[in-house]
């Protein structure tokens, strides 16, 4: 059973994607949330496995949340003691195509990934349980071309120092996951089994500090290793 933190605003969003993700019987809507500082307490109280934000919200926005939530997972991580870590929830942003312009920022603030409010009933079922499993950045139906527009205006850093610790191979690797790639499609890009694609891209998870998939995709094109246009198709 996935557990999920509804984060909207707007009550009848709220209960329109209630009933959608609940259908099939496998998603379970824990908790709604129609502020900011109601999301956090809701996290706290729940640990939801994903939680679904708008970006939009009122006392705190969702780029606020994020960046709260990101505090709170340094702090835990310093704290050997902790006996409880109540922020391993994995936010899925959900917005508007072409009216929400921090769609990049919530990625790079440790967003999961992002769905588009028009999504599908399928389609928003589908984004619950891949990020839920920490597979793809992108939930199904959403293109490539979103994050390739969201990024076009950020200018590349220099790829040089920052993966300088990674070796030719878990560059390539990188290169594959900023392009969208699954575990099982790296391994056929590469000749390799997805067993083994998938500890390459836990090697440059760890070597790079990222959190998830989504902030490997971040770096690679922050680093100007996949530049706009690159990407693969859609998810």
């Amino acid at each position: 059973m996935i557990t999920l933190l509804l984060a909207d605003d707007q009550p009848l969003v709220r209960t329109g994607v209630r009933s959608l993700v609940e259908r099939d019987g496998d998603i379970e809507v824990v908790a709604e949330a129609g502020t900011g500082r109601e999301t956090l307490a809701a996290i706290d109280r729940h640990r939801p496995d994903v939680t679904l934000l708008d970006l939009q919200m009122p006392d705190l926005d969702g780029l606020q949340v994020l960046r709260e939530l990101g505090r709170r997972r340094s702090a835990e991580r310093q704290d050997a003691t902790s006996a409880q870590r109540h922020v391993d929830t994995r936010v899925v942003v959900l917005t508007t195509f072409g009216e929400d312009s921090n769609v990049f920022a919530a990625l790079a603030s440790g967003a999961a990934g992002f769905l588009l409010k028009d999504a599908g009933p399928d389609e928003l079922r589908g984004a619950v349980r891949t990020i839920a499993a920490g597979e793809a950045l992108l939930s199904p139906g959403v293109t490539r071309r979103v994050v390739e527009r969201m990024v076009a205006s950020v200018p590349a850093h220099g790829s040089g120092e920052r993966l300088s610790v990674l070796t030719g191979r878990e560059r390539d690797v990188l290169a594959l996951v900023g392009r969208g790639m699954s575990n099982g499609e790296i391994g056929q890009h590469l000749h390799l089994s997805p067993e083994t694609a998938r500890t390459h891209v836990g090697r440059v998870l760890a070597k790079l500090g990222a959190r998830d998939r989504a902030g490997l995709v971040v770096i690679a094109y922050e680093t100007g290793l996949v530049r706009p246009g690159e990407a693969s198709g859609e998810a």
